[in-house]
């Protein structure tokens, strides 16, 4: 099986709204860019302009080729250092160096395959990655500070004892399951952490507020406010530059959090300058363990700030089995991911690392720790017959990012670390919860 070379940065391609720009501005104007070599990202290799036996002179159009999403010229019009040039321009029309370090490209059986693609090879089918446009400009060091921001539990957290969920005799479970078709209604879909390096608080917020939801059997169906988290959980926690998974559930489940409606995401800008936001909501204890809000909804035109809070959260056996069952027993579940430079690209399909930056310099290497929220799981038939089983899970980077928001990576192997640290809860939910029958 081969691969390609998806991790060359979080982004080769130019916006598609800048491409269009620029083919209807003619070919007089195309400032499209400045050069993108300079911010250390890359083209990709291969050889265009050669393979195709395109032209190199004068300014035709019909020396123009797609090219990573962009348009690739192979004509003297192409003498600046962007990424709509074609890769083997420099050397083989000008016989001069490329101006940038030329990475090898996506060459099988000498041909080049375009980066944007999915391609089967003796019936390996591996996923599609394209253009996000939230990434756009952005390196890969800067991804991993401000995209992810779950820091990686401490030994004592990550070595907490498993709750180990048994199977009962002849139980079977299916082949596919999704939360939102067993819990219509109660699944809410993902929100945007924006360039806010607070996963910790959306994937925590996302399964808690599926968890209430399902556990109040849909009397209370909350979409819970990581704001409230990100301002208010202050205690060895960083806001927006990352924070702590058990920090978090300790506050859901101590003091409690409100709606994503009373307390809105106030967003965060990258390198932004002054303090976090101000905690804006304050609860006390009302007896039983429960809490009510002391102060009104940040978002003055809504009224219901009641306060939701969950029981400690559990940590599941790593075994697929036993977090399948915990999954459709009880609803979706929190899962520590190490994000690579290839996730940022992730399109459709069904995600694993590919390694093909291992023998690349440090910094197109590195990756960080995410938190997701999983919700179900299924299994595709490859040609030769083989199973390829995969989990279905929620980010936190707006429905535009992957598959609507979601993805599915490969299930039963650790991928990415996804099933070493699997975290349940249940909604702290009381009969005057439930209203009447």
């Amino acid at each position: 099986m081969w691969r390609c070379p998806l991790g060359l940065l979080l982004l080769l391609l130019l916006p598609a709204s800048e491409v269009v720009l620029g083919t209807q501005r003619g070919r007089g104007r195309r400032e499209l860019a400045p050069g993108l070599h300079l911010r250390g990202i890359r083209d990709a290799g291969g050889r265009y302009c050669q393979e195709q036996d395109l032209c190199c002179r004068g300014r035709s159009d019909d020396c123009a080729l797609p090219y990573l999403g962009a348009t690739c010229y192979c004509d003297l019009f192409c003498n600046r250092t962007v990424s709509d040039c074609c890769p083997d321009f420099w050397d083989f029309c000008l016989g001069v160096p490329p101006p940038f370090p030329p990475i090898q490209g996506c060459m099988h059986g000498g041909r080049v395959y375009p980066i944007l693609g999915t391609y089967w090879d003796n019936c390996n089918r591996w996923w599609q990655a394209g253009n996000h446009s939230a990434f756009w400009g952005m390196t890969l060091d800067e991804g991993i500070r401000y995209r992810l921001g779950t820091i990686r539990p401490s030994s004592s957290v990550m070595n907490m004892n498993e709750i180990h969920t048994v199977l009962g005799p002849g139980e079977v479970l299916p082949v596919a399951f999704e939360a939102s078709e067993k819990w219509p209604n109660l699944i809410h879909e993902p929100l945007d952490q924006g360039n806010c390096a607070g996963s910790w608080a959306f994937s925590t917020a996302a399964v808690a507020s599926d968890r209430v939801s399902i556990h109040s059997l849909g009397h209370m169906t909350p979409i819970l406010s990581p704001q409230n988290l990100l301002s208010c959980d202050t205690h060895n926690q960083q806001g927006c530059r990352g924070g702590h998974l058990d920090g978090a559930w300790w506050f859901l489940r101590r003091r409690g959090v409100v709606s994503d409606h009373c307390y809105p995401f106030s967003g965060h800008e990258r390198d932004k300058a002054g303090p976090a936001p101000r905690c804006m909501m304050h609860s006390r204890a009302m007896g039983r363990g429960k809490r009510q809000a002391t102060s009104h909804c940040p978002n003055s035109h809504v009224h219901g700030n009641d306060i939701y809070q969950v029981t400690p959260a559990y940590r599941l056996g790593t075994n697929e089995k036993e977090v399948m069952k915990e999954l459709m027993d009880n609803g979706p579940v929190q899962a520590l991911m190490e994000v690579h430079e290839d996730f940022f690209l992730y399109q459709n399909g069904i995600y694993s690392h590919t390694p093909v930056s291992h023998g690349r310099p440090e910094q197109y290497r590195r990756h960080g720790t995410h938190s997701v929220k999983i919700t179900g799981w299924g299994e595709e038939t490859l040609p030769d017959g083989r199973t390829l089983k995969y989990w279905t899970a929620a980010n936190s980077w707006g429905p535009a990012w992957g598959e609507r928001g979601h993805f599915r990576i490969v299930r039963g192997a650790n991928e990415c670390d996804i099933e070493s640290f699997v975290l349940g809860v249940w909604g702290r939910v009381g009969m005057e919860d439930m209203g009447h029958h």
